[in-house]
């Protein structure tokens, strides 16, 4: 089966409105490339700016977290009701800082995810190894652990739809990465783990992200990888030729 690449940036807690908007006029039209998916997953204040500034082109928008709730007294906290309202089309669920920081469990990233499909969002879903995890010799087991507690609930059509990221937490924002053979081993197995849980047509539909210090320089060999779908990449997306040259490598 085809899937289309999707390079997804994350700019985490950065840029202001004036500077997300200049971003995007540097990159419309360049981080648009036939047969690749462009997102940019953008803090909260970004997204209205960033989907009137979308409009017309083929860059999707995407937010970094939302709450399971579609509403209630949960202060600070954005529900998928009110990015569909605004046009957003992903969301980035169970990112590792979200789990490090902010007390993100497998329990709370499932619930996540059923709430973003039920708005007809795209969930982007983290899965990923801490380095004590990797020395230990259990990548897998965790990865699969993650997955299968992320999908708990869905249908096969459901997560055909989905993308799932494979970020190592020791290579995000490192410097450090895991090779591209040792990405497709770790995505290869991610993939097998949904074929379990599914069938391998849904196995083969749902896109793989590899993310961990992702660059322009390194990006063209993951994606040679037959597994690797796509990156999820932070800090080499917040300045525009960096952001287009991963979109070009993704070719």
């Amino acid at each position: 089966m085809s899937r289309t690449p999707i390079i997804a940036g994350n700019w985490k807690m950065f840029k202001t409105i004036s500077e997300a908007v200049s971003f995007f006029d540097a990159v419309k039209g360049k981080a648009e490339v036939a047969g690749v998916e462009s997102v940019i997953c953008a803090p909260f204040t970004n997204l209205p700016a960033l989907v009137e500034a979308a409009k017309g082109t083929s860059i999707a928008i995407g937010a970094q977290n939302l709450h399971f709730e579609d509403n209630g007294a949960f202060t600070g906290e954005i529900s998928g009701v009110m990015l569909k309202d605004l046009g957003v089309k992903y969301v980035l669920i169970g990112h590792s800082e979200r789990r490090q920081y902010f007390a993100e469990t497998d329990e709370t990233v499932n619930k996540k995810v059923h709430a973003a499909i039920k708005h007809n969002l795209v969930p982007i879903v983290c899965i990923g190894e801490k380095l004590e995890e990797r020395e230990a010799g259990t990548t897998k087991d965790v990865c699969k652990v993650q997955t299968e507690a992320a999908l708990k609930g869905l249908s096969a059509a459901q997560v055909a739809d989905i993308v799932i990221a494979y970020e190592p937490i020791w290579a995000i924002g490192t410097g450090k990465s895991s090779t591209s053979a040792d990405a497709q081993e770790v995505i290869c197995y991610v993939r097998s783990v949904v074929a379990e849980l599914y069938d391998q047509a849904t196995a083969d539909a749902v896109r793989i992200q590899y993310g961990g210090s992702v660059k322009p320089e390194n990006v063209t060999e993951y994606m040679s990888q037959a597994d690797i779908d796509g990156a999820l990449v932070g800090g080499a997306s917040l300045e525009p030729n960096s952001y287009i040259a991963l979109v070009e490598g993704a070719k």
